[in-house]
């Protein structure tokens, strides 16, 4: 074809609309950097209460209508809206999408069943006519089956299938009675070669077996997706797939993430002048009511509190780590295992900790730009924003060498010099807190510091490097 394919992206969630993690932030900035390499890339959510709270009045109504839902019909609205040069539509449901984002159980398997559905009905009713749809995880994942079964006859033109698996741990499991129920999906395709696995219908699966292509969110990923310790059950396909599975590093909104204009820290800064780091330092400490010298070394986390993000390490390690001169950062949350271990940690070490259970996403950008270093202890990592943010902030990251981590940070070399932040290998506590004496000391060696910080802060981790090998991917395709 002659010029650049059109491209749908379809997610659960996208920024500057809706975020409860680094799909939204993935989602967002790859829309707006293809349409600054001149593709006309669209996006696809359903139309979330918190959207609906802030932005009612700004949606245009394209189509207001009833679906067939199985048994059952449902209303199917979609609505529109323009920012930042990206044009996005809403699926609205009131049932399925007027609470939570994810309402977990049965319920948010029923919220995105229906979304694949009314996806595929939406093809009908939007003014734009996609050459691809660009599928972004497990809630995506009947898409490509349903477009390539019910509906290959409805429509004139075969559109080509893309499916990212942005985190494989989550795929969607469910009782098929409610697949076909819902979709009216014959028994023929619950087998092994289509959508069942550990005898549940599996969401993701549907998407690997019937895209036409498969990628992930780093080359390192991408390799260890074909090994059982990664691939979590679906390592048998990919594997068999191999030849059709890539891995796009994700990277940054750097507009957003920029030090130098960021009106959310308490100072700007830029690799040439980082004076008003320091700033930022001490406002953290104030805000955070912890009370260190601000020579002392900060210590973060920005995360989700889960097992694969190596919390179990930091219970393991970290009030050792808080008999040292250094003050631990915290922002997230996740399992009440570790909220519990971090709010003791807040009530027993005050003067040395600031913890804060929730998301916050301008104390996010502030502790990025008060803290010494992030740590990024992870089991397994896809790719990783965290780290990226960081860097562009002069935040060294410590991390375990896994997915996206590898690809992303450059471990400091204490012979030549050079590196981005610091890294570890084996999955234990002891290895972790090796790499971060490893970081503490090197704090005390300014000279290096610096230098290690400017170098994090010229690290190319914009998205616009990624959102041309996924132009290049999408024309491959057609």
């Amino acid at each position: 074809m002659t010029g650049h394919p059109k491209i749908l992206l379809v997610a659960s969630e996208t920024m500057p609309f809706v975020k409860t993690g680094g799909l939204a932030d993935v989602v967002g900035a790859l829309a707006k950097s293809l349409i600054s390499l001149g593709v006309d890339a669209r996006v696809m959510v359903p139309k979330h209460a918190i959207i609906k709270s802030g932005y009612q009045d700004e949606l245009d109504t394209i189509a207001s209508t009833a679906i067939e839902l199985g048994w059952r019909k449902e209303y199917l609205g979609v609505q529109t809206l323009e920012a930042d040069g990206v044009t996005y539509y809403f699926i609205d449901n009131e049932d399925y999408f007027g609470g939570a984002v994810y309402r977990g159980g049965k319920a948010e398997n029923e919220q995105y069943l229906f979304f694949c559905k009314a996806v595929c009905e939406a093809l009908a009713l939007i003014d734009f006519d996609p050459d691809i749809l660009h599928l972004n995880d497990w809630h995506t994942g009947m898409i490509p089956m349903l477009l390539k079964t019910h509906y290959q006859s409805r429509f004139d033109k075969e559109r080509r299938l893309l499916f990212t698996i942005h985190n494989i741990e989550f795929q969607g499991k469910m009782g098929f009675d409610l697949v076909g129920d819902m979709l009216g999906v014959s028994d023929y395709y619950y087998t092994p070669e289509y959508i069942e696995a550990g005898g549940c219908a599996n969401m993701l699966k549907a998407g690997l077996v019937f895209a036409d292509r498969i990628s992930t969110v780093s080359p390192t990923y991408a390799d260890e997706l074909m090994y059982p310790w990664f691939g979590q059950g679906m390592e048998g396909i990919l594997s068999a797939r191999r030849h059709d599975v890539c891995g796009i590093l994700n990277g940054i909104d750097t507009e957003v993430f920029d030090p130098e204009t960021d009106s959310d820290i308490a100072a700007n800064f830029s690799q040439s002048n980082m004076t008003d780091k320091r700033a930022c330092k001490k406002a953290l400490r104030e805000e955070l009511s912890f009370n260190v010298k601000l020579t002392t070394p900060v210590i973060a986390m920005v995360t989700r509190m889960t097992r694969q993000k190596g919390m179990d390490l930091v219970r393991y390690a970290l009030e050792e780590l808080l008999q040292e001169d250094v003050a631990f950062v915290i922002l997230g949350a996740g399992e009440s295992q570790y909220e519990d271990f971090f709010n003791y940690i807040a009530a027993k070490y005050p003067e040395k900790t600031g913890v804060y259970i929730g998301y916050n996403e301008p104390l996010a950008h502030r502790i990025y730009a008060g803290a010494d270093f992030l740590l990024m202890p992870s089991e397994f990592e896809p790719c990783g924003l965290s780290q990226m943010i960081a860097q562009r902030y002069g935040t060294l990251p410590i991390v375990r060498e896994t997915g996206g981590l590898v690809d992303t940070v450059a471990p400091y070399n204490i012979y030549t010099g050079e590196g981005t932040g610091f890294a570890f290998t084996t999955f234990n506590a002891h290895d972790m807190m090796a790499a971060v004496h490893l970081a503490l000391s090197t704090y005390k060696n300014k000279p290096i510091l610096r230098k290690l910080r400017k170098n994090a802060m010229l690290a190319q981790n914009g998205f616009l490097k990624s959102a041309e090998q996924y132009k290049a991917l999408y024309k491959s395709m057609l």
